[in-house]
């Protein structure tokens, strides 16, 4: 162990486990000072803060996986009021070279941290845990609910023929119900009785997961909608696309230095692709593909309904750009858009008094929508606020208070 002097800074570094941490110290010149492991408890998180704050002036923290196993200690440090980074992994090549070990991972950390080197700010856990939480659940249950639908349809394959015919002419929920409500009866030969019980539990098995899915989904809407209601607010973005965006910003916006980088970390900005006389970008395939695909929903949602969209995608295949460029462009729109909603988190007009203020006047939606010329439907999304078009909405209070 070496003591530093009371000049020296110290700068600690965590290699974080499921069970236990590993801190390490390194001063401000450069030299290791000492190491310890310990468990990943409030109490082990204490005294690992303890233990780097007695070698000297704590400057910095550099944690490996800021936002998994190591989400603890971060969240102790940063209540400290300590300075937390986060590390990226080494290279291999730099693995090879050194080795790999709990001290050793814990000493490259802390040199990470002390000089700046392949660091971020660290992610603020706390604001997207439920979100992240909520999301991944609702996730889960439609993928198992889809499982379950793909096993229904391969059994029906396989089945008898009578029930094979009965149901296979039914499609999605309609199959679905038909299961769930059938009636198995005894007279049955032991075997179809047995297909017949694993249909029905199968149906049961995705009503269940259906409705699941749609209480974790009026959760999140309310999550994400108080955690960045502008973002929720834009056109096309939806409560799975808006909690995606934010699980991607970390909860800590700050870390992406411009809308560009933004763009780049979603794999939305142009990879140029020119050849000859050919000058041309092309998809960018890396970046977080989540985040990614919750532009391109976006993107989709407004080429199919949003009229200035429409318009612009017109405008660019009459140029001669194919798809995927209209595509491409497009998504690096959406995403300056979205970099300002994240960086710069706003309020949305309210609209709750909508639906009270045409109750009262005893009109119905039907006639609300006939009066701009749009579906019933929009009018019931404007006022629960599921779509935001504040120009319609100014229209149609006016409108509301002069019937």
């Amino acid at each position: 162990m070496t003591f530093p002097s009371e000049s020296e800074q110290v700068f600690g570094g965590v290699d974080t486990h499921d069970a236990t941490i590993h801190v390490a110290a390194v001063s401000d010149r450069g030299r290791d000072l000492d190491d310890r492991e310990f468990p990943t408890t409030p109490s082990g998180y204490r005294r690992a803060l303890a233990f780097l704050a007695s070698l000297g002036e704590l400057i910095a923290i550099g944690i490996e996986g800021s936002s998994s196993y190591g989400a603890g200690i971060a969240r102790a440090a940063l209540a400290d009021g300590l300075v937390v980074v986060e590390v990226m992994r080494p290279d291999r090549a730099e693995r090879r070279r050194l080795g790999k070990s709990d001290p050793i991972d814990a000493y490259q950390t802390a040199r990470a941290a002390a000089s700046m080197h392949r660091v971020t700010p660290v992610k603020d856990a706390s604001v997207v845990e439920g979100i992240r939480a909520l999301h991944n659940a609702r996730r889960s249950a439609m993928k198992a609910r889809t499982a379950a639908m793909v096993q229904i349809f391969h059994q029906l394959v396989v089945a008898p023929a009578d029930i094979r015919e009965k149901y296979r002419a039914l499609a999605g929920e309609k199959r679905i119900n038909a299961l769930a409500r059938m009636r198995i009866t005894t007279t049955r030969p032991a075997a179809e009785q047995a297909v017949l019980v694993s249909l029905k539990t199968l149906a049961a098995r995705c009503q269940q997961l259906k409705d699941e899915h749609e209480q974790l989904g009026k959760h999140l809407d309310q999550l994400v909608t108080a955690a960045n209601p502008g973002l929720r607010g834009a056109y096309g973005v939806g409560p799975d696309t808006a909690a995606q965006l934010l699980i991607t910003a970390g909860g800590n916006p700050d870390r992406f230095r411009s809308e560009a980088a933004f763009a780049a970390l979603c794999g939305a900005s142009p990879i140029p692709a020119s050849s000859g006389k050919t000058v041309r970008h092309r998809l960018n395939r890396g970046g977080d593909r989540a985040a990614n695909g919750a532009l391109h929903r976006i993107a989709l949602v407004r080429m199919s309904s949003d009229p200035r969209t429409r318009a612009y995608v017109a405008a660019q295949r009459a140029k001669g750009l194919s798809s995927k460029e209209v595509q491409r462009k497009l998504k690096r729109a959406i995403a300056r858009e979205i970099f300002r909603y994240l960086a710069t988190p706003i309020t949305v007009p309210a609209v709750d008094d909508l639906r009270p203020l045409r109750q009262r006047k005893n009109l119905t939606l039907t006639a609300a929508a006939n009066h701009f010329a749009v579906w019933p439907s929009v009018i019931s999304e404007l006022e629960r606020g599921l779509r935001r078009d504040d120009t319609l909405a100014d229209q149609y209070r006016r409108w509301l208070h002069a019937a």
